[in-house]
């Protein structure tokens, strides 16, 4: 076995488990308590309305707490906190996790090597959020590197989770550049561990999934170098529940997932209020936070499963095969929505069907004037002496916000020209185009490179940073 496999075989398992069923889940001695166990990635922000958002805000105590008044039985939740999927999924082999959360990739092992020990077998039951272009996985160069496109990182480390959608990703646009994994050194690293690691400048790249890219292009320490969605396949992360505990407590699965609904409603409605409480809770900027989780944010929350991220589960088990990362697997009998339908009922196939934003940015343009509703160029600023956002139909228009301001701003958002991403106005690079009309002069670009193709493709243009942008508006 080569020893990127071996080094697969680690990250993705962790530990050696045992399955015991002395140490399984479930109803206490008394028959009269049931402790149920969740798994969740406290600074994963993707899965927080499984996870942190929904610990923070006692919604499913609250839905048990009801449960309990008609069965009569005492529910107890243990939370355990994990840094990744992988140290998740060797818990719940050992039975020691009952739902848990994560990503598309580790989703993927852990089905597979769940199903090798009937009493801890997993079934994937609903999706926390996700992004269909698959704009979660970025990969991020220090400010200083040289290097301009993925090419420019042959034969340097790049340090990523291997195993993770991630490293599908970086191997994904290694090959639209015309190469392989084998022209870089791969390091395999925990997402904090990676970026320390590129902040200290013993890997020229990192390449990582929520909220570590954006975590050092806010700090200002990184830029973005590549985003994973130029490959268009959806990424995501999940909820997947032990099948036995299911049998036994459909009541607590269903539960489960009410109050996941319930925390998604709210951060889509809240989002500012809920990234504040995600924040608090993690440690994480808040302003990363909203960058992710607010109004067209990078994620969209939604617990129903829509065939196109099924679809995409497909396109990345080969690439963890390849790996030795797991055999086989089948979706069709791994993906089980029974319980999101006793949720949502009548309303389940529609809400399945869409993938329209389920918080859009809206608001009035105090600056160009008119309603932002529904624009696709549709920008947001948080300035420091405001509790709330305002909002800009252009990045234009937007600037010239900014301009008026006698405020500092906390932090602002637009989205790339090119691609729609949710980005920091400060961190982009900006075409300025006085041929344009006077709402639109301004563009802005998530990669360097983009903006300069853009420019060079149209006489009379220019790349600016953001401050020059700011005195041209």
């Amino acid at each position: 076995m080569s020893s990127l496999r071996l080094r697969v075989s680690a990250l993705l398992l962790g530990a050696a488990v045992t399955v015991s069923l002395a140490t399984a889940c479930g109803a206490d001695d008394d028959g009269k308590t049931v402790t149920v166990n969740i798994g969740y990635q406290s600074k994963t922000i993707n899965t927080v309305t499984a996870g942190t958002l929904l610990r923070d805000r006692g919604t499913f105590e609250a839905e048990l707490a009801e449960l309990g008044k008609t069965t009569g039985v005492t529910y107890r939740v243990e939370w355990k906190d994990f840094a990744a999927g992988p140290p998740l999924t060797a818990q719940m082999l050992a039975g020691q996790v009952d739902i848990g959360s994560m990503g598309d990739a580790p989703i993927l092992v852990n089905g597979s090597k769940t199903r090798e020990h009937a009493d801890v077998r997993s079934e994937l039951i609903a999706v926390t959020g996700y992004n269909l272009r698959g704009s979660l996985n970025q990969i991020v160069v220090p400010l200083d590197s040289p290097a301009a496109t993925l090419a420019d990182l042959r034969g340097q480390v790049v340090s990523t989770s291997v195993g993770s959608a991630a490293h599908g990703m970086l191997a994904t646009g290694l090959s639209a550049a015309g190469m392989t994994l084998d022209d870089v050194q791969v390091l395999g690293q925990d997402p904090a561990v990676g970026a320390s690691a590129l902040n200290g400048d013993q890997v020229a790249a990192l390449a990582q999934f929520v909220p570590w890219p954006q975590k050092l292009v806010f700090d200002g320490t990184a830029r973005l170098l590549h985003d994973g969605g130029a490959a268009g396949i959806a990424t995501f992360h999940a909820v997947v529940a032990n099948e036995r505990f299911g049998v036994e407590h459909p009541e607590v699965v269903t539960a489960f997932l009410t109050a996941q609904r319930k925390t998604t409603d709210y951060l889509n409605q809240h989002p500012l209020a809920a990234a504040e409480q995600v924040a608090a809770a993690t440690g994480l900027p808040v302003e990363v936070v909203y960058l992710y989780n607010g109004p067209n944010g990078l994620v969209h929350f939604d617990p129903t499963i829509k065939p196109q991220l099924v679809t995409a589960l497909g396109e990345l088990l080969p690439f963890l095969q390849s790996l030795g990362a797991l055999s086989d697997l089948d979706l069709g009998e791994f993906v089980d929505d029974r319980y999101l339908r006793t949720v949502y009922g009548d309303e389940y196939e529609a809400a399945a069907a869409s993938v329209d934003s389920p918080a859009p940015l809206t608001g009035t343009d105090d600056a160009c004037g008119g309603a932002v509703d529904g624009v696709v160029t549709a920008s947001e600023v948080w300035f420091t002496d405001s509790e709330t956002t305002a909002v800009a139909k252009t990045p234009t228009c937007l600037l010239r916000r900014i301009g008026a301001s006698a405020a500092s701003v906390r932090a602002a958002y637009v989205p790339d020209h090119a691609t729609g991403i949710r980005l920091f106005a400060e961190s982009a690079t900006w075409v300025s185009d006085p041929g344009a009309g006077p709402e639109d002069r301004l563009l802005p670009f998530a990669i360097r490179a983009d903006a300069e193709n853009y420019a060079a493709a149209r006489p009379g243009t220019e790349v600016i940073d953001y401050q020059a942008a700011l005195q041209a508006r």
